[in-house]
């Protein structure tokens, strides 16, 4: 981990004094915080990395306790990797990690997670639409008894299709996670290391960083920060990967879809008797069954419709479970690169 060059004493939580460098003189900002990891998936963004760890190098080494950047290049198709390489030769707190494919997001987050070594772990997006500067209050609101806490965007800009996507996401996330505060995540996140360890054996091919959090923890806190306008390039998340995304956390960390199916098949039953009882009831008043292949077919067509609906959704729990039993890995590490 990268430091400074003067020594503070910072206490601890256990009363003892511990140690560390800093780069200024005085006392330790937090109480609880003795180190410091920050995780920043990398996809497609080699021109805004050297301008990326310019703005978070003065940030990190202003808080006065160890830190250190892990930046994974899931995939990237352009110099992201090399642009990677060349930053770590020279900043001994950077280590840069190269996934064999394009994994997705969160699956590259799962990876830095697990590579830190810092008590505390930041997690920031590589557009620069997070600001470094709004750690500090992030890890001032973490100190206050919390164990995650997100940087919520005062306002998105992203555009509107695509914030009305993130708000469905979130509104997913919520019924996934079960915690009020789902629909305040962001990328932004700040969270204590110690809470890998309830998802320490997770391997599935499709993890959502925050419902592995809800695993371990109901402490979960918000604050609003700015949310910069992307600077180069464009978004990689598309409206359909969104979509999908939100698909895959409610089908893979919550049994919600098997539960509406059920109750449409109850919901159903009682449509189903009710048909029925026009139909006697009209026979037993006109003494003749309902006539028209029209109201025969739109009753075959609903009825068909739920059926296929529900097996769809049994289907994707079992291709899940095929996935889990195949051993499917959530990423492959291809090489790793640091200060030598």
């Amino acid at each position: 981990m990268g430091n400074g060059n003067g020594k503070v004493n910072c206490c601890q939580p256990d009363g003892r004094d511990n140690e560390i460098a800093s780069p200024t003189a005085g006392g330790c900002p937090w109480a609880t915080v003795r180190s410091v990891s920050v995780v920043i998936p990398v996809y497609n963004s080699g021109d805004s990395l050297p301008l990326l760890i310019e703005r978070l190098e003065p940030v990190l080494s202003s808080f006065g306790v160890p830190y250190e950047a892990i930046l994974v290049n899931d995939g990237s198709r352009d110099q992201s990797w090399s642009r990677i390489c060349e930053l770590a030769q020279s900043r001994a707190w950077m280590v840069g990690i190269n996934l064999m494919r394009n994994y997705g997001q969160h699956n590259a987050l799962l990876c830095g997670i697990r590579a830190a070594t810092g008590e505390v772990i930041v997690t920031l997006d590589d557009d620069l639409q997070n600001p470094p500067e709004e750690i500090g209050r992030m890890l001032t609101e973490l100190d206050r008894g919390f164990d995650v806490v997100y940087g919520t965007p005062l306002q998105e800009r992203h555009g509107m299709l695509r914030d009305a996507a993130s708000q469905i996401t979130k509104i997913t996330l919520q019924g996934a996670m079960g915690a009020r505060t789902a629909r305040q995540v962001s990328a932004f996140r700040v969270f204590r290391t110690r809470l890998r360890a309830a998802s320490e054996h997770y391997n599935g091919p499709y993890p959502s960083i925050d419902v592995l959090l809800t695993w371990a923890t109901t402490r979960f806190s918000a604050i609003p920060v700015q949310h910069d306008v992307r600077l180069t390039g464009t978004s990689n998340y598309t409206l359909p990967r969104l979509v999908l995304h939100a698909f895959n956390m409610i089908t893979g960390f919550s049994t919600l879809p098997l539960r509406i199916g059920s109750l449409l098949g109850f919901l159903f039953a009682a449509f189903g008797f009710g048909v029925l009882g026009l139909v006697v009831g009209r026979y037993l008043i006109q003494g003749s069954p309902v006539q028209g292949f029209a109201f025969l077919a739109s009753v075959t067509a609903i009825f068909s419709g739920v059926q296929l609906f529900t097996l769809g959704m049994i289907g994707e729990y079992l291709a899940r479970m095929h996935l889990r039993m195949m051993e499917r890995p959530p990423y492959v590490v291809g090489q790793t690169t640091r200060k030598e």
